[in-house]
């Protein structure tokens, strides 16, 4: 016997579907701290892929730019990130509550993390080995934070779903 065939929606039917699931992401229900964590891993992952993109296309020279410096010195980009969360800490420091727990202070934390995540090799060995075979483990790391990160957002949820379950369980147990 032959299965019914599977209707998958198409591109037009998804875009309402992610638009939806991106507005509870970031409706109030959600909390400030969800939100501030997903606009976190997004700011990482978008900016990690970036600068990635970046420093290949300065090293093949198919970008009209070339690397940034000061005088004669090389700015590596974990500085623009330290910088980063610099004022992501003195935003925190202050206290501001217009600003704490924001999105894009999340996001800017993220890119901040994400940059000098990508030169950890850098500061690891304190030798600029971004090309060579022990630059892999800023790679590694990056990837390492973002999985990390990202799984927490998706599990979260649903462990938040079982205990609240349980609780509500034991509870009824416990009044009867």
């Amino acid at each position: 016997m032959l299965a019914a065939p599977v209707s998958h929606p198409s591109g037009d039917e998804r875009r309402p579907r992610l638009r939806e699931r991106w507005r509870q992401v970031l409706d109030h229900r959600t909390g400030p701290t969800q939100r501030s964590l997903m606009a976190a891993w997004l700011g990482f992952g978008c900016t990690f892929g970036t600068a990635r993109l970046i420093t290949h296309g300065i090293r093949g020279g198919w970008l009209p730019w070339g690397n940034v410096s000061a005088g004669r010195t090389h700015l590596h980009h974990y500085n623009f990130g330290i910088a980063t969360l610099g004022g992501v800490g003195l935003v925190a420091v202050r206290g501001d509550r217009a600003c704490v727990g924001h999105p894009w202070i999340g996001a800017l934390y993220g890119a901040g993390s994400a940059l000098i995540a990508d030169e950890f090799a850098l500061l690891l060995d304190l030798e600029d080995v971004y090309w060579a075979k022990q630059g892999r483990i800023s790679v590694d790391v990056s990837l390492g934070v973002l999985s990390a990160l990202g799984l927490y957002l998706t599990a979260a949820p649903f462990w938040h779903e079982i205990t609240q379950v349980t609780g509500n369980h034991v509870r009824r147990r416990l009044a009867s």
